[in-house]
């Protein structure tokens, strides 16, 4: 299974992962500003949340590299200028 951490210090709180997340494994903590690891267990390990985030805060392990299965380019595109 896929173990997923967020770095705290890191996350902008921006919900970018949120919206790009296909399984919806993340949730927004609105006392903290932060997102957080909700359903680690539905992980597809697409790690569409690792490439979107702007400031890199995720960090996956026990995944195994796969071709690029899901990847929402058109979404991707227009979250180019956070990048």
């Amino acid at each position: 299974m896929i173990h997923i951490t967020i770095h705290d210090k890191a996350c902008r709180g921006c919900q970018l992962c949120l919206d790009i997340c296909p399984t919806n494994v993340f949730t927004f903590d609105a006392a903290a500003a932060k997102a957080t690891v909700a359903h680690e267990e539905d992980c597809i390990g697409c790690l569409s949340c690792s490439y979107l985030c702007p400031s890199g805060a995720f960090r996956h392990e026990e995944h195994r590299i796969v071709k690029n299965f899901y990847r929402d380019c058109e979404f991707l595109s227009r979250m180019e200028k956070f990048l």
